[in-house]
């Protein structure tokens, strides 16, 4: 599976932003699809994952009530809505595939990744 994220890009704080992921293969539909970010200075770290056929989410407590994971298997896509934006929000955001669904923030139980798009979020 080959990933590429789109969406990012400038945006005042309170503000919204449509994360986009295309995923290339006839297996999308079997794998759990992440997001993780990237801050400047900081570690990757896991921001939300959602089940092959989307029945269930998971959400790090920093994002909860702000960003909504969605999938589209049919097309390939999985998105990440983000709402009421934060500077601390920003960051290069990457998908990635997990062949298992878990609420655990493990990286290493994801084995294909996307490129990264930067959010910026100004105060």
């Amino acid at each position: 599976v080959q990933l590429q994220a789109s969406g990012g890009g400038l945006v005042q704080a309170g503000g919204s932003l449509r994360l986009s992921c295309a995923a290339s293969g006839r297996t999308f539909s079997s794998y759990s699809m992440g997001w993780f970010r990237q801050a400047p200075g900081k570690e990757r770290a896991f921001v939300a994952v959602l089940s092959r056929g989307g029945g269930s989410t998971y959400y790090v407590d920093s994002v909860k009530g702000r960003f909504t994971i969605s999938r589209d298997n049919a097309k390939n896509m999985v998105y990440l809505q983000m709402n009421s934006l934060k500077p601390e929000d920003t960051a290069v955001y990457y998908c990635a595939a997990s062949p298992a669904y878990s609420e655990k923030h493990d990286q290493g139980r994801y084995v294909f990744w996307g490129q990264g798009t930067q959010v910026t979020v100004s105060s």
